[in-house]
C-alpha cells in the first residue's frame, strides 16, 4: 500500500468525521465504560514502546503523542513507567474523553490539549520524543489542500520535536521510502521497525510501516 496516487480524498481526513466519530465514542464511554477502539491495535503500541525501552530512552522524557484519540498509548506508556506524558487532538470531543479515560485509571498527571498539529502553540516545543499513529495519514486524505497541509505537519513537528529528539510514525498509507521523502527536510532516518507481514499471490508485504526519525538542525 501506498502513495498519495493510489488513495484519494476521504472523509477521514476532515475535523468533521473526527468530531462526530469522538463524540460517539465520548457517548459511549459515558454509558459503558468502555475506552472504544485501539488504533492500529495493541501490537504497534508494543513495537513503540519496546523501540524506546530498547533505546533505554530516560522514563523522564518528555513524549508527545501527535493526535491522542482516546489516550489509550499514553495509558500504555504511563504503565510503562514512563512520567512526562503528553497527548494533542484537534477534537475537543477526543481531549475529553481521553481525560475521562485518565480519570479512570488514576493518571491525572498525563497532560491533554485541543491542538491541531498544523498550528502548534508556542508551549508545544520542546519534546524528547513525538509518536504518530495515524495522523500524518489522516492528514493526506484531506479533501483540501492535502499536500501543502502534508509540508506543514512536517516544519510543525520540525518546530516541536527537539534537536537530536526521536520521531516514531506508525502508516497504512505510506512505504519507508515514500515517507523517507515526505520527511527528508529536517529528519534523518535511523530504522524501520518490524511490522507484521502478509502474504498474497506469492509477493510478501506489509500494511502497516514504522520508521522512527531523528531530527536534525
Amino acid at each position: 500500500m501506498g502513495g498519495e496516487e493510489e488513495f484519494g480524498p476521504s472523509a477521514l481526513g476532515t475535523k468533521e468525521h473526527w468530531d462526530a466519530a469522538y463524540e460517539r465514542e465520548l457517548k459511549f464511554f459515558k454509558e459503558s465504560g468502555d475506552a472504544g477502539e485501539i488504533w492500529f491495535g495493541e501490537e504497534s503500541m508494543t513495537r513503540l514502546i519496546r523501540w524506546l525501552e530498547k533505546q533505554k530512552i530516560p522514563l523522564g522524557c518528555s513524549v508527545l503523542d501527535i493526535g491522542t484519540g482516546n489516550g489509550v498509548l499514553l495509558v500504555e506508556l504511563a504503565k510503562s513507567g514512563y512520567t512526562n506524558l503528553t497527548g494533542i487532538d484537534y477534537c475537543p470531543s477526543a481531549v475529553e474523553l481521553s481525560k475521562s479515560i485518565m480519570e479512570k485509571e488514576g493518571l491525572p498527571h498525563i497532560k491533554l490539549q485541543v491542538e491541531d498539529i498544523l498550528n502548534p502553540s508556542d508551549e508545544l516545543s520542546g519534546f524528547d520524543v513525538c509518536i504518530d499513529k495515524g495522523t500524518f495519514d489522516a492528514i493526506s486524505l484531506n479533501p483540501v489542500k492535502a499536500a501543502e497541509k502534508r509540508k506543514q505537519y512536517v516544519k510543525s513537528l520540525h518546530k516541536v520535536l527537539r534537536p537530536g529528539g526521536f520521531f516514531l510514525i506508525t502508516s497504512c498509507n505510506w512505504t519507508k521510502e515514500e515517507l523517507s521523502n515526505e520527511f527528508k527536510e529536517g529528519f534523518l532516518f535511523l530504522e524501520e521497525l518490524p511490522t507484521p507481514t502478509f502474504c498474497f499471490g506469492g509477493r510478501t508485504g506489509s500494511s502497516v510501516t514504522a520508521l522512527v526519525f531523528k531530527h536534525r538542525t
